[in-house]
């Protein structure tokens, strides 16, 4: 039987740490992107500086 909770307490284990990564690279991928931004749309060139 404390094999089996070992198990379980590993499985459990790597899900946080993928929960953990998935939302940091999920941060990352919302996050404004910082210093010169160029965009190109229907009302001609703009550009900002972040």
């Amino acid at each position: 039987m404390p094999g089996n909770r070992n198990i379980l307490y590993l499985i459990i284990g790597m899900l946080v740490v993928a929960v953990g990564v998935l939302g940091y690279n999920l941060y990352q991928a919302k996050k404004q992107p910082e210093g010169l931004q160029i965009n190109v749309g229907p009302g001609g060139v703009t550009i900002q500086n972040k």
